[in-house]
């Protein structure tokens, strides 16, 4: 990305969504499970069903706004307690909870707004939270070229809490370094002091 530039950011792929489709589909799966949608109640649950999911699986698109580090700031930038909202690919059920995204400027900086739109942005469609991690750390670190990334995503599973094992309130950390936050022991501890997570 050229200096003064905006990267316009798009889900990919771009697929189609055919919500009249996915409504049918909704309506023969509850009544496969022996849920009737007779009811005046239910009547409208496929086709609500069809446009939640269809909800968690489309990211707003968005301009990525970089600025030149004009002032040479190279201390580390953290957004903490960022929400995250995704669907757990192995039983299309939610996970929800918070990322900590920071990173070690090089020569641009990030709008702060767009740390919370890059996780939204690979949040948007069926997950697991090892690969929603490192996918944050991994674009920022192509597309910002900073010194250094951090990302850390806390959430509960409710394939987890709800169903299975029913582990309630149970709680999965999933980390990614890159750069200096990785291979510099300092920064690595700064970045998990201030993120509020314990390293050790």
């Amino acid at each position: 990305m050229t200096p003064g530039t905006a990267l316009r950011v798009v889900h990919e792929p771009d697929t189609g969504i055919d919500l009249d489709a996915a409504e049918r589909a909704a309506g023969q799966l509850l009544r496969a499970l022996g849920i009737s949608t007779d009811s005046e109640s239910l009547s409208g649950t496929p086709g609500r069903m069809a446009r939640a999911y269809a909800e968690l699986f489309t990211p707003r698109p968005f301009d990525l706004t970089t600025f030149p580090n004009e002032e040479g700031y190279d201390e580390l930038v953290l957004a903490r307690a960022i929400p995250v909202r995704s669907v757990c690919e192995h039983h299309l059920l939610p996970f929800v909870g918070v990322a900590h995204v920071g990173y070690l400027p090089g020569q641009r900086i990030l709008g702060l707004s767009k740390l919370a739109r890059i996780v939204e942005h690979f949040a948007c469609r069926p997950q697991v939270q090892e690969r929603l991690t490192k996918q944050v750390a991994d674009w920022l670190c192509a597309h910002l070229d900073p010194k250094g990334v951090g990302v850390v995503i806390e959430a509960e599973h409710s394939c987890m809490t709800l169903r299975g094992v029913q582990a309630t309130g149970a709680c999965t950390v999933t980390s990614t370094l890159l750069g200096t936050l990785r291979e510099d022991a300092r920064s690595r501890q700064e970045f998990f002091s201030l993120t509020g997570v314990n390293s050790a």
